[in-house]
């Protein structure tokens, strides 16, 4: 686990209990039934380890692990208060969503980041917008499903909820099952083909090959924007021999790439 410490609020993690699916199912109908304070405490109790294991995604920000905690429970209330049992799907399939729900939105109040105004109300619609499908669904919605009930393109909404989201370090550790740890850069990929990566190292010799003259003409013309006659002028050669000069460097840049 990721605490240096067993007990969290009050609580010794290592005595929690795991609740078996059927038990959950049948407390959550007789709570629906009844609205019983008792049996909503017994599903708060036999589900404090589903919260344990949430918030430990959570963990590395500077957060204080009860704090983070006790809004995972509050997550697990409001999971609890609107589970709609006519939906075929499992309690912690709805429950981990809501969770994680609460705990970025108390980061997102207590991020020391500023975002513009837009972006920032953008975002707590979709996280809105997220949390109302998730209660419909019955699971976690997708980002084009989030963007079509609020009107807006899926890239503004993506980057809306990107803004608000705590940066992570590339070195953060997500997966240690086989003793090799795997880190957030691990999962990141290139999307440049190796042939991509030849042609630019290709370039960067062919480059190289040239004359300062070469390279300068080709500076001006096409990182500078000159013309052929500006060129000729700046450097006090004809723009004919600025074109042959050009066409020639060119032409040897295509042949070694």
């Amino acid at each position: 686990m990721a605490y240096q410490k067993v007990v969290i609020s009050g609580i010794n993690t290592s005595q929690l209990r795991v609740m078996p699916e059927e038990e959950k199912m049948a407390l959550l109908r007789e709570f629906k039934e009844t609205g019983s304070k008792a049996v909503r405490d017994k599903l708060i109790a036999g589900n404090l380890r589903l919260v344990l294991s949430v918030i430990q995604r959570f963990a590395g920000r500077g957060e204080d692990v009860d704090d983070l905690f006790q809004i995972g429970v509050v997550g697990l209330i409001k999971a609890i208060n609107n589970f709609d049992l006519s939906k075929e799907v499992r309690f912690s399939t709805y429950c981990v969503p809501m969770i994680s729900g609460e705990l970025r939105r108390y980061l997102r109040d207590h991020s020391q980041i500023r975002v513009s105004r837009s972006l920032r109300d953008l975002a707590y619609k979709a996280i809105s917008a997220r949390e109302q499908l998730t209660a419909s669904l019955q699971r976690e919605p997708t980002m084009e499903e989030i963007a079509d009930a609020l009107g807006e393109k899926r890239a503004d909404v993506v980057i809306a909820l990107e803004s608000i989201s705590d940066p992570i370090s590339l070195y953060e550790p997500v997966y240690s099952d086989t003793g090799d740890t795997l880190y957030v850069m691990d999962q990141l990929s290139d999307r440049e083909s190796a042939d991509s990566w030849i042609a630019r190292f290709s370039m960067r010799d062919a480059m190289h090959a040239l004359s300062d003259r070469e390279k300068n003409i080709l500076y001006l013309r096409f990182l500078c924007g000159r013309t052929q006659v500006e060129v000729a002028k700046e450097i006090g050669i004809s723009q004919a021999q600025v074109s042959r000069l050009e066409k020639g460097a060119i032409a040897r840049i295509k042949e070694a790439i």
